[in-house]
């Protein structure tokens, strides 16, 4: 076989596993878009949670996974997000779509308003400025009575039904698995990958890491104000201590690492496993946050690449034994 004929058969299969890929996605799409007619409210209330967090365990996997920016900062747009969509909301008549694309322009717009002073920083100190950004932030809440202070804003009008939210958060996750999609699938995951492993060689390459590192920024940051638009809209009523808390930054670098960083498939396994354990330990909330804990010490520790990665690696060996005999 020449290396053209191999060329080509490759991107013959690759073609054919983005094809399926797509179809894979749009069937569950349509299966859950009508899950509201077939299901009662607790399962809806499960799948948004589900569906909110797959939102942005997508958009910290484009950043850690992808373009090797670990963030604490997560709570930074899902706050902001909560509190644009609010502000839109109660003073205009604007709907509700137009409100959650201006929270993605406000999360992008933050992002490249901090970017510059972010990516002075690297590695953990990064990570800790990202942290200080969502204090900073929450911080200004409480203080400007503008923003409601402590006590938060409520929504003026009633939120739409359940539902109708679920489709929204629905649409949000598969916004996110579609720009995935296209940052895995396209020249730009090679770039992401080169910035990731050695930014100062990829600049010497012809790369300009800040470019690349603001572009996956200002999408996640997108993404997260979109599904913390959708979250506060579907509360009723914000306050700082909740949007702009430690625990959404926690709880979705838990998802992402216990289901995978880096994968595709990641965020999902690890968005469905933490719900499901919170589920099942819902009586028990010490319990389930040492529970959480314990289970990220040993996955981290004995499972680095996470379920799917453990996975992959069962399946590779699997098939290796077979080939032996």
């Amino acid at each position: 076989m020449t290396v053209s004929t191999f060329s080509s058969e490759k991107e013959r299969f690759a073609h054919a596993g983005a094809v399926a890929e797509a179809l894979t996605v749009g069937i569950a799409f349509a299966f859950l878009w009508v899950m509201p007619i077939i299901v009662g409210d607790y399962w809806l209330e499960i799948g948004f949670r589900v569906l909110i967090y797959l939102c942005l365990a997508e958009a910290w996997n484009l950043m850690a996974g992808a373009a090797g920016l670990v963030s604490l900062g997560t709570a930074t747009f899902v706050g902001l997000g909560a509190y644009v969509a609010f502000g839109l909301l109660n003073h205009s008549e604007i709907p509700l779509p137009a409100a959650l694309a201006i929270c993605a322009a406000a999360g992008m717009a933050l992002a490249a308003l901090v970017s510059t002073a972010l990516f002075r920083l690297r590695g953990l100190y990064f990570t800790v400025g990202t942290l200080a950004l969502a204090e900073m932030l929450r911080l200004a809440m409480v203080n400007i009575s503008f923003f409601g202070g402590a006590s938060g804003v409520f929504l003026q009008s009633d939120p739409p039904a359940l539902p109708i939210l679920f489709r929204y958060a629905l649409s949000a996750a598969l916004i996110a698995s579609a720009v995935i999609w296209v940052c895995t699938r396209t020249r730009l995951s090679v770039i992401l990958r080169a910035v990731r492993d050695d930014e100062d060689a990829a600049a010497q390459m012809g790369v300009r890491p800040f470019r690349v590192k603001l572009a996956a920024f200002a999408l996640a940051s997108a993404l997260a104000a979109i599904a913390g638009g959708i979250q506060g809209v579907k509360l009723g009523a914000i306050e700082p201590y909740g949007m702009f808390g430690l625990q959404w930054s926690i709880d979705v670098l838990s998802m992402v690492i216990i289901g995978g960083v880096g994968f595709r498939l990641g965020p999902l396994v690890g968005a469905l496993f933490v719900i499901a354990l919170g589920e099942a330990l819902a009586d028990y909330p010490e319990a389930h946050v040492a529970i959480t804990g314990v289970i990220l010490i040993l996955v981290i520790r004995f499972a680095p690449r996470g379920i799917v990665g453990l996975a992959a690696d069962l399946w590779s060996k699997t098939r290796a034994a077979e080939a032996a005999r």
